[in-house]
């Protein structure tokens, strides 16, 4: 990770393709296209990939979640229960459909703790939306359990976690709906882009119609088209999507590459006293793009953050202190800072976020260091790299 990183001549190609036709927009125009249609051969081979019956390309991950939320039917004063470990764009698509973002605790795996799942359904909640962040995945068999309990859509962020399953059940897949993120960073690339699948019929359609103004797509002239429902403009362009298209070719090379870097740094720094790993659920695999430990102390976990950065250990992240990706970095969310009028009962929640206790997330954010595992990383660099974090991993924890 990341899909940039390989780049090259076969994306050009693709693209290339679209500009020989000049059609970049992924509906009409069919006397000038070509029979050329990236957005749709990428859906085509995405669900086949993902193994699911339905995938929808939208303009980015967070357009996904907006979409996905928006076809299971939650909306206004609705609740949906995320992680406070997870990316900005897991509550901006709750709010954005006037729904409340219900913040609750991570356990060992980064992700979902299952009881604080299940001491945070009320009747006003719709959905459970596990954030699969770093390339692992949360307990999904407790988390579907609680969902079947109490009649609720389960789905799945898997913005960061694409090529890694559970059970043999491609992750995006095992929910309800899915959601992936294409965006420059990412496993897979289209520059900018994402995806919504799912198995179900009825959600599928209305994906196809929300994401594109609410238009039927019935018949051959879009001008003629019935707008069955509400809808907004979260298209993808053809050019994203041909670079998707070329990217989705390379994505078993690339898992490969990276499973094999992260299981070298992994096994380099395995038996260091005071080291351990993520959870990972039984039936799961990761996707291997970041490779994320505990150290025993929060202290000693920035201390280490620190000193890996000083020696040159670049793509190392400290999240409990990043203002992206955990709460303690979000006023803007916990102070409903907006440039709308919210709902007063949105406001309200948003606010009391401030003074929630979420101990126990910082229990493990603050132990947690973070590697990202780069694909164009050659040998001698790899084991510079492993001789470097066993380096510094062992003189802290030695003191």
């Amino acid at each position: 990770m990341p899909g940039f990183e390989v780049f090259g001549d076969h994306e050009r190609a693709q693209v290339n393709e679209v500009l020989e036709t000049g059609v970049l927009m992924r509906y009409g125009f069919e006397g000038m296209r070509q029979g050329r249609f990236k957005a749709l051969e990428f859906e085509k081979s995405f669900a086949q990939k993902m193994g699911v019956a339905h995938c929808q390309l939208v303009s980015s991950g967070t357009s996904a979640l907006s979409v996905a939320l928006a076809v299971a039917g939650v909306g206004a004063g609705d609740e949906v229960i995320v992680p406070t470990f997870t990316f900005v764009a897991s509550f901006e698509s709750i709010l954005m459909l006037g729904a409340i973002p219900v913040l609750v605790d991570i356990d060992a795996t980064l992700t979902l703790d299952p009881k604080a799942v299940s001491d945070a359904i009320t009747p006003k909640t719709k959905c459970v939306m596990p954030v699969h962040m770093c390339g692992s995945m949360a307990d999904l068999d407790a988390l579907k359990a609680i969902c079947d309990a109490h009649d609720l859509i389960l789905l799945e962020d898997a913005c960061q976690a694409i090529g890694g399953t559970y059970r043999g059940k491609a992750l995006g897949s095992y929910g309800d709906l899915g959601c992936f993120s294409f965006d420059f960073v990412k496993t897979i690339t289209c520059g900018e882009g994402g995806a919504v699948i799912t198995n179900n019929k009825t959600f599928a359609l209305h994906a196809d119609q929300f994401q594109d103004h609410g238009h039927d797509h019935v018949g051959s002239d879009r001008g003629a088209e019935t707008h069955p429902y509400l809808g907004y403009n979260f298209r993808i362009s053809e050019l994203n999507a041909a670079v998707g298209c070329a990217q989705l070719e390379r994505m078993n090379d690339i898992l490969a590459q990276q499973q094999k870097h992260y299981q070298f740094l992994r096994s380099a720094i395995k038996d260091i006293e005071g080291v351990t790993f993520r959870h990972v659920p039984e039936g799961g695999v990761e996707n291997y793009s970041f490779l994320n430990i505990f150290l025993p102390t929060a202290a000693l976990a920035e201390q280490v953050h620190a000193a890996m950065t000083q020696s040159g250990i670049d793509a190392c992240f400290y999240w409990f202190k990043n203002n992206w990706h955990y709460i303690s970095g979000w006023p803007h969310l916990t102070q409903a800072k907006s440039l709308y009028p919210m709902m007063p009962i949105v406001q309200e929640r948003l606010n009391k976020l401030a003074t929630q206790d979420f101990s126990r997330s910082d229990h493990y954010m603050g132990r947690n260091v973070s590697f990202l595992i780069k694909l164009g990383w050659d040998e001698e660099t790899l084991k510079h790299r492993a001789a470097l974090m066993t380096r510094v991993l062992e003189q802290i924890l030695s003191n």
